[in-house]
């Protein structure tokens, strides 16, 4: 209740009386339309006076405060906000925006007390503020209190930390504005930090400011940091896109041992890799073995290298490269990548090493996903070796630790054998599993809400009330991230609301980042069928049937391939659910007897559906009914498809599937195979549940295009204070 009595305290000095909830919300909207128009006066009168809805309070403070500050009410923005400041919304993804402004307008009093209250609300508040706003708001405040050094070093965090934002430019005014009054007093930026702004510029893949930086850098800089900026050239070149420039400057470049000169060899390793110069590659993955052994970019250089010779299914190039990549550094994502192909290799090779190897896999790297791979190719050994018992240790543990990852299907698939259902898991095994440090996953078993996720529902549902969306999800999302809400249970909420099957289900993969580690019966059925919709469910199954197809395996291919996306288009030109080229989608069409076909029409759902799984139907006819190898075709193109099929004699489909050299395309086919086990998990024999919208009235008119947060417009040119 005080919250409730401060805030109706400030709004109380703005207007007669609070308006109704509906037209608060309705103003809330007009309010923020006007704002994202510029139309700052605008803004205040829709927002002024507002003050019924406690729940989503920080909004109307924001909104009406930051408007007021660009119209040049500071005393009025002061008033509002210092009175949220005395009883603010619990866990509000804006505290840092109004932070923020709190400390812009007290700036903008240009009064010394009043600057250091901007000061002290901006250094308590720091973490929260966004950037990189925050600093330069810091640095003025450090400007105004008379602290210059203090000053300048603040704005050269903006200036370097930040160089592709418009708060960049401005920094670098105030550091020119101070480097006039302080003269050689003021304090130069370290050449770490002037070398982080070439990285960021690298970053935000701007290569040809950041080579024009790293090139003054060069010349202005000494010793091992000029060093790093002259290999940053090469560097910036070769992301560029200019590989023969980039290894060309870079092998004949000569800086002083360092880890610039790491970086040099390995950016010399990627251009030489790129431009198929093997030799040159090979030469600089050598010296950096001999010259800079625990380098991380040995590391880099190692699994460049390593997937060169990969492709090219050279196994004595690419196993040495990989093996050191394992041995050589601590347990990370890289390096468990390595280690694995070793491992595979050693499996390939049927060498005595393989079950040691498979076994490291698991100890090493847990919380990776090649720790299920490994497990269930364990699995299929003992049962080459007839140990049951322990074939059935390893599946049930890749079963019930990785239930829904390619690996897991396939283990309960072995499982049904009746030698192994026959038997119990090895003790030893066991035993060893136990230790395992095993990832802990989520838990998703709740369906009722708690108490702050209520508050997040009930915050989102009264944004989207207002005719702000987007807001609704930025809320719904920074509740997802703290530990004390349900993720899940706010991504079924944002998802039930969405405008698309599409969107619905980038929520739901958003929200529920950890589900295939999930055991089916952790989260509710509502929630599966969500993660695993059937939008066009009657023209997927009917152009199913007429194929002969699995409507599940059509669905599972939809869904990694557009994400039920009727209008998706990719980079490669395919259109449409399921991804089909012009050129081929024409062709499919004249087939079924229409003649002249316009690329959209790709675009209309069950057109789509009919002539995709035509096309699969064909492409699982030239594999005889292989659906790995028609789905690894269908993503790479049957070329690459039959020069894999050469590099060995597989023993079973997974070999081959593990062997595809391209992690999208290997990833592509086990995710649309875990798809099709899910799918028929939730579907069949089963309802479809309906999908339950929340209980939100009509949207109030729209509020135009929502601010998504951490923007805000150009600042136009303030009034003068009155």
């Amino acid at each position: 209740m005080r919250r409730w009595a401060v805030f109706c305290l400030a709004a109380s000095t703005l207007a007669a009386e609070p308006v109704p909830v509906n037209e608060a919300l309705n103003r809330l909207g007009r309010g923020i339309a006007a704002y994202n128009s510029r139309d700052f006066n605008g803004a205040v009168q829709s927002l002024k006076g507002v003050g019924r809805i406690e729940k989503i309070s920080d909004y109307f403070v924001y909104y009406l405060a930051a408007s007021q500050q660009l119209t040049g009410d500071f005393d009025g923005a002061l008033t509002v906000l210092a009175a949220y400041r005395e009883a603010p919304v619990t866990s509000s993804p804006l505290a840092g925006k109004i932070s923020l402004v709190h400390g812009r307008v007290l700036l903008d009093k240009k009064e010394p007390p009043a600057s250091a209250k901007a000061l002290e609300i901006l250094t308590s508040d720091y973490r929260l503020l966004p950037q990189p706003d925050g600093d330069f708001a810091l640095a003025m405040a450090y400007e105004a209190l008379g602290e210059k050094p203090q000053s300048a070093v603040t704005y050269q965090r903006v200036y370097y930390g930040f160089p592709n934002t418009e708060m960049a430019a401005q920094a670098w005014l105030g550091m020119e504005r101070l480097r006039a009054v302080l003269g050689t007093s003021f304090p130069q930026a370290p050449p770490k930090q002037q070398l982080e702004r070439c990285e960021k510029w690298l970053d935000a893949r701007q290569y040809k400011k950041a080579r024009e930086e790293y090139e003054v850098l060069a010349q202005s800089l000494t010793g091992l940091d000029r060093d790093d900026a002259k290999a940053g050239i090469g560097a910036a070149d070769f992301l560029g896109g200019d590989a023969f420039t980039a290894q060309k400057y870079l092998k004949v470049l000569r800086i002083s041992p360092s880890e610039a000169d790491a970086k040099r060899l390995y950016y010399l390793t990627e251009a030489a890799r790129k431009t198929s110069d093997d030799s040159t590659m090979m030469e600089a993955v050598k010296d950096l073995e001999a010259h800079y052994p625990k380098s991380p970019w040995l590391l880099k250089a190692l699994g460049a290298a390593g997937n060169r010779y990969l492709v090219k299914n050279q196994r004595e190039q690419y196993t040495p490269l990989y093996r050191a990549m394992a041995d050589g550094f601590p347990p990370s994502s890289t390096t468990a990548l390595g280690h694995w192909r070793v491992a595979w290799d050693a499996y390939l090779a049927e060498r005595s090493e393989t079950v040691t190897l498979m076994r490291e896999q698991v100890e090493r790297y847990p919380a990776d996903s090649n720790a299920s791979t490994a497990l269930y190719f364990l699995g299929r050994l003992a049962e080459s070796d007839n140990k049951p018992t322990v074939a059935r240790a390893y599946y049930d543990r890749v079963s019930t630790q990785y239930p829904h990852f390619f690996y897991g299907v396939l283990a309960r698939e072995r499982l049904k054998d009746a030698k192994l259902a026959a038997v119990a898991g090895d003790l030893a095994v066991k035993q060893w599993l136990s230790q395992i440090n095993w990832t802990v996953h989520k838990d998703f078993t709740a369906t009722e809400a708690n108490v702050a996720t209520r508050v997040r529902i009930e915050r989102g549902h009264l944004l989207q009330l207002a005719g702000l969306g987007d807001m609704a999800e930025a809320e719904f999302r920074f509740g997802a991230r703290n530990e004390g809400e349900q993720a899940q249970l706010l991504g079924m909420d944002l998802a039930a609301t969405a405008p698309t099957p599409f969107k619905a289900l980038r929520a739901m993969k958003s929200f529920g980042s950890d589900y295939l580690s999930l055991p089916t019966e952790a989260a509710s059925p509502k929630f599966w069928q969500m993660l695993f919709p059937l939008p066009y469910k009657d023209d997927l199954f009917s152009s199913a049937h007429e194929r002969d197809l699995d409507p599940y395996f059509v669905a599972g291919l939809i869904r990694q391939e557009s994400e039920f996306n009727p209008v998706a288009k990719s980079h490669a030109n395919a259109y449409g659910l399921m991804q089909l080229v012009p050129p081929t989608g024409k062709q499919l069409a004249r087939q079924i007897g229409i003649k002249a076909m316009p690329t959209n029409m790709l675009f209309q759902p069950a057109l789509n559906i009919k002539l995709g799984t035509q096309y699969l139907r064909g492409q699982l006819d030239v594999w005889s009914g292989d659906w790995y190898k028609t789905l690894a075709a269908y993503n790479a193109g049957p070329t690459r498809v039959k020069e894999w099929n050469t590099w060995g004699t597989y023993r079973e489909p997974a070999e081959f599937v593990e062997s595809i050299p391209f992690n999208e395309t290997r990833e592509y086919v086990q995710a649309v195979l875990r798809n099709a086990d899910l799918y028929k998990e939730i579907y069949a024999g089963k309802p479809l549940l309906p999908v339950v919208q929340p209980k939100v009235p009509a949207r109030a008119p729209a509020a135009g295009r929502g601010t998504r947060l951490g923007t805000r417009p150009p600042l136009p040119k303030r009034k003068a204070k009155k």
